[in-house]
């Protein structure tokens, strides 16, 4: 692992994209762990519980090689409910029905644990969806996009077309807010920039 500066724990196909787009050299490692809420658990605390995890997780199992080890998590959050991956398209398209014609939030966690150290970021966006259309929740699932996805939608990809505006990051609500991990990576000698 001589090119590689950091592990994502992470086995998404959006975060490994965005690490590429600001020049980091990593490798994947998914952590598998259990992601249930606890009782009670606020949603701010949640999110961050399981980035923290799934670095922790992959930094314990010896796979990092002494190498940091980056976690995160993203959860799209309205009315106090998180919204996760839709089980099947009943689930998916009543998601994005509580979705349509309001705001909700997307919490997007990151954390970084190295050698005896953990430091971790937490950013929130708000994202207003227009009205959504009856015909557009079948043809949306039919597209297969909404699947894997918390909340139901891809704001990089086709569902960009259901978001009215975004007040924060952009790239948090893809999965992976990278200011946020600009600053974590500089507070652990990350190197970002590299040619790629």
């Amino acid at each position: 692992m001589a090119d590689i500066d950091v592990i994502l724990a992470s086995s998404s196909p959006r975060r490994a994209e965005l690490l590429r787009q600001i020049g980091v050299r990593f490798a994947i490692h998914p952590a598998n762990i259990d992601e249930s809420q606890y009782p009670g658990e606020a949603v701010e605390i949640y999110v961050q519980r399981m980035a923290r995890e799934k670095a922790q997780t992959v930094a314990q199992k010896a796979l990092a090689n002494d190498l940091p080890v980056l976690g995160a998590d993203t959860t799209v959050v309205l009315d106090k409910r998180i919204f996760p991956k839709p089980a099947d398209k009943t689930e998916a398209i009543a998601t994005l029905r509580a979705l349509s014609g309001r705001s909700h939030r997307v919490l997007s966690a990151i954390a970084v644990v190295a050698e005896d150290r953990t430091d971790f970021r937490l950013s929130e966006t708000s994202v207003r969806f227009r009205d959504i259309k009856e015909q557009e929740y079948e043809r949306y699932w039919s597209t297969g996009e909404a699947q894997g996805k918390a909340g139901a939608y891809a704001i990089q990809g086709l569902g960009a077309v259901f978001v009215e505006g975004i007040t924060g990051s952009y790239s948090g609500v893809v999965g992976l807010p990278l200011m946020q991990t600009f600053e974590l990576f500089e507070r652990f000698n990350i190197a970002c920039w590299n040619a790629r």
